[in-house]
C-alpha cells in the first residue's frame, strides 16, 4: 500500500460489513484496500455466541469473524491494521489519510466504522472502568465468577450478556428503567426463566461506588417515585446501545440528529463515490446479517460508480 497509487474503493472498517464489502469489491476486480485500526471482526468478535446468522444456528462470534475475514483474504483482499484519520471529498478523487501521514487516493469510499459503547455518564462510572465497571462481559466475566454483579439495560444486548453472565456468576441484577423489556421474545423468554437473574423494573442507576478492591455498590432511582436506595455489587455490567463511531465522517454529509448517517438504497452518501455501511448508517435494525448486506450493496454500487467514471 503506497500513496502513489490510487484505488479504485478504499474501505474502512473491518466488522461484518467492512468484510462482506472486501468480498464483493475484490469479486467485483476491484483495487481495493480494507483499513482497520484493530482486530478484524468489530464488535462480533466480542460476542460468545451468534444464533441469529442465517445457516449457522450457534457459532462463537469471534470465530465468524474469522471466517468472513479468511473468505476476504481468500480472494487477495489486502487488509492492512493502520489507522485512518480523515476522509477528505475531492472532485477526481476522494482521498483518505491515514495516522501515519500517508494519503491514500481512491475513486470510492466505504465508511464502516460501526459504533461504540454508550455510557450512563454517572459518578462512578468512568473512575471504575476495568475496576468492576465493564461494557462486554464476555471481556470481562470471568473476573466475576460467583459474584453478584448488575447488568443495566432492557434490549437484546442486555438480555443476552445476562445470560451469558448467569453461567458465571452468583446472582444478576437486571437494572431496566422501564416496565418491559425491549428484547426480542425469545430473549426475554429465556431471562425470565433464569433463576440466577432478578430484574429491577422501573429503575435507574444513579451512581456506582468504590470500594477497596473497586466497585462494592450502585445507587439505584425508582424512576416512577424517586426514591433512592444502595444495593451491594461486585461488578457492573452497562448495554444501553451505542453511539456511532462518525468521527471520519466528511463535513457535508447529511447526518440525523443522533450523528447516524443519511443514505439511499445503495448506502450511498449526498456526496458521491462515498458510502457508509453497518451501524454507522441510519436504519431500522443493527444485525450481523444487515451489516452483511450493507457491505454487499455498497461494493457493488461502488463497482458501478467506479466503472462509470473510468468509462468517462
Amino acid at each position: 500500500m503506497t500513496q502513489d497509487e490510487i484505488y479504485d474503493l478504499v474501505i474502512i472498517g473491518a466488522g461484518p460489513g467492512g468484510l462482506s464489502a472486501g468480498i464483493y469489491a475484490k469479486r467485483a476486480v476491484l483495487h481495493t484496500v480494507l483499513i482497520e485500526k484493530a482486530v478484524a471482526g468489530g464488535q462480533v468478535v466480542l460476542s460468545d455466541e451468534v444464533e441469529n446468522y442465517p445457516g449457522l444456528e450457534r457459532v462463537n462470534g469471534a470465530g465468524l469473524m474469522q471466517q468472513f475475514a479468511d473468505h476476504a483474504r481468500s480472494y487477495g483482499l489486502e487488509l492492512t491494521h493502520e489507522e485512518a484519520v480523515a476522509v477528505e471529498p475531492g472532485l477526481k478523487h476522494h482521498t483518505v489519510r491515514l495516522a501515519d501521514g500517508r494519503r491514500l487516493q481512491t475513486h470510492a469510499v466505504i465508511l464502516g466504522t460501526g459504533g461504540s459503547p454508550r455510557k450512563l455518564n454517572i459518578p462512578g462510572e468512568n473512575e471504575l472502568y476495568g475496576k468492576g465497571v465493564s461494557y462486554c462481559a464476555v471481556c470481562d466475566g470471568f473476573f466475576f465468577r460467583n459474584k453478584t454483579v448488575v447488568v443495566v439495560g432492557g434490549g437484546d444486548s442486555a438480555t443476552e450478556e445476562a445470560l451469558y453472565l448467569a453461567k458465571l456468576t452468583r446472582h444478576i441484577y437486571l437494572v431496566h428503567r422501564r416496565d418491559a423489556l425491549r428484547a426480542g421474545r425469545i430473549l426475554q423468554q429465556r431471562v425470565m426463566a433464569q433463576d440466577k437473574i432478578e430484574i429491577l423494573w422501573n429503575t435507574a442507576l444513579s451512581g456506582i461506588n468504590a470500594g477497596a478492591d473497586g466497585v462494592s455498590s450502585v445507587g439505584l432511582k425508582d424512576t416512577r417515585t424517586g426514591r433512592e436506595k444502595e444495593l451491594a455489587a461486585d461488578g457492573v455490567f452497562i448495554f444501553i446501545g451505542f453511539e456511532p463511531n462518525n468521527q471520519l465522517v466528511p463535513a457535508g454529509i447529511r447526518m440525523n440528529a443522533d450523528g447516524y448517517v443519511v443514505t439511499d438504497e445503495k448506502c450511498e452518501t449526498n456526496i458521491p463515490g462515498i458510502y457508509v455501511i453497518g451501524d454507522l448508517r441510519e436504519k431500522f435494525a443493527k444485525q450481523i446479517v444487515i451489516a452483511a448486506a450493507d457491505g454487499c450493496t455498497a461494493a457493488l454500487a461502488a463497482a458501478h460508480y467506479v466503472e462509470t467514471r473510468k468509462a468517462g
